[in-house]
């Protein structure tokens, strides 16, 4: 499963465990809107996905079913955090755009989490926090290839 080369020090099992328990935590952290994982997705995808999209990518890039986003989306248009507007490539489709309530949502679940995080960064050492500084482009980058990734694949 490495398909690493092998002058490479980056253990591949090791990074892959670090992140899923960071991510445990991470998704745990008390925030002030209480909202379903799936809701949150949606609007993050929403936010920082490229733009509005149609139902059917949303299925995808959300891994649930086309009757569940439909739901959610409606109740999610209902609460006024997406609006549905015709597809000016399609008129037959429509495109699930965020609204600015939207957005806010994910901004207050971050300032949230800020606020936990924030203070736990505080009691790691300076090298442990150099450490975390010096990865942050690489992961972003990581981050970047997964999403273009998924995209060609859903293509």
């Amino acid at each position: 499963m490495d398909d690493l080369p092998d002058d490479d020090d980056l253990d591949v099992d090791a990074f892959a465990t670090a992140i899923e328990s960071f991510n445990r935590f991470y998704i745990r952290l008390p925030t002030l809107e209480k909202l379903s994982f799936t809701t949150l997705s949606v609007l993050d995808t929403l936010a920082f996905g490229g733009g509005p999209m149609r139902l059917t990518d949303l299925t995808r890039t959300e891994q649930v079913s086309q009757p569940a986003i439909t739901q959610l989306v409606t109740r999610l248009e209902r609460d006024g955090l997406v609006e549905r507007r015709p597809d000016p490539s399609d008129g037959r489709a429509v495109l699930i755009h965020i609204t600015e309530a939207g957005r806010r949502i994910g901004r207050s679940r971050h300032d949230d989490r800020m606020r936990h995080l924030a203070p736990l960064v505080a009691q790691l050492t300076a090298e442990q926090r150099r450490a975390i500084a010096g990865a942050l482009p690489a992961l972003t980058r990581l981050a970047e290839l997964g999403r273009a990734s998924a995209k060609k694949a859903g293509s």
